[in-house]
């Protein structure tokens, strides 16, 4: 278990409504706080309301994740929060937009996790969350690059976990389901069927320091309908495949997609 009061939290993606939820989280619970993202005009505002610092950075850039580690100096938890929608049907992708979302989505922070991680285990003491998306455990149509790289993230963050059990570092994923008021889903303007349940982004932000001071392997922040259709997903794919084509979900993809593709 990791105490958060006192440790220095590198946060990416933390100019988005998510990223603000979980910073403003951690500074509750007493840590310092180190955020990166895109947007300055976002970031330093909110470092200077927390009493942290703001690094403005593009991971998009494969430099850019050693440049953030050597100004970032020693961490003691790495929330890996940062990445592209890449919702849409693979033939609407160009090659330099499949790089970038595989870029930003899923090698900045295995790349973070492989710099951060030996000093952590020096210490003897770290730990490193991953925000997935329920999408890194069922896939959906016009979800196809979306979902490689959370599922590449789930299986990578297992893994990382078991190297890391004696070392007294910490690895832990949180799969958001949709979540309303900011974030890609919020910021899509999709609507959704009736009776489909939302989270919020304070809820997200619960669950990462939950998996943290918990040392929880994996969380789903989504309501129970949804945890157990993840869950479906897995044991059974082609049959829940089935189930989703006569919900409609091909639907809610291709708004979502229409929604993001200026994000890519």
């Amino acid at each position: 278990m990791t105490e958060i009061q006192g440790t220095t939290v590198l946060l990416t993606g933390a100019s988005g409504g998510i990223g603000q939820a979980i910073a403003r989280a951690l500074a509750a619970r007493g840590a310092t706080l180190v955020l990166t993202g895109r947007r300055a005009e976002v970031l330093e505002p909110l470092a200077q309301e927390l009493g942290g610092r703001a690094l403005s950075v593009d991971l998009a850039d494969r430099a850019a994740p050693e440049r953030l580690v050597e100004q970032a100096g020693d961490v003691d938890v790495l929330i890996a929060n940062a990445a592209l929608p890449a919702s849409g049907t693979l033939d609407d992708f160009t090659l330099e937009q499949i790089d970038r979302a595989l870029d930003v989505n899923l090698r900045a922070p295995i790349a973070l996790a492989k710099l951060l991680a030996g000093p952590m285990a020096a210490r003897g003491r770290g730990h490193i969350v991953f925000i997935s998306s329920l999408s890194g455990k069922s896939a959906q149509p016009g979800g196809s690059l979306y979902s490689a790289t959370k599922f590449g993230m789930r299986g990578f963050a297992l893994g990382l976990r078991e190297d890391l059990r004696d070392s007294g570092v910490g690895v832990s994923t949180v799969f958001p389901g949709f979540i309303r008021d900011a974030g890609m889903f919020a910021e899509s303007g999709v609507e959704l069927p009736k009776g489909v349940a939302t989270r919020t982004p304070h809820d997200v932000a619960s669950g990462v320091v939950r998996t943290i001071e918990d040392n929880r392997a994996e969380l789903d922040v989504a309501p129970l309908s949804l945890r157990v259709g993840a869950t479906f997903s897995g044991l059974a794919p082609e049959l829940s495949a089935s189930v989703s084509r006569k919900l409609g979900n091909a639907r809610i993809s291709a708004a979502m997609a229409a929604g993001q593709r200026n994000k890519r």
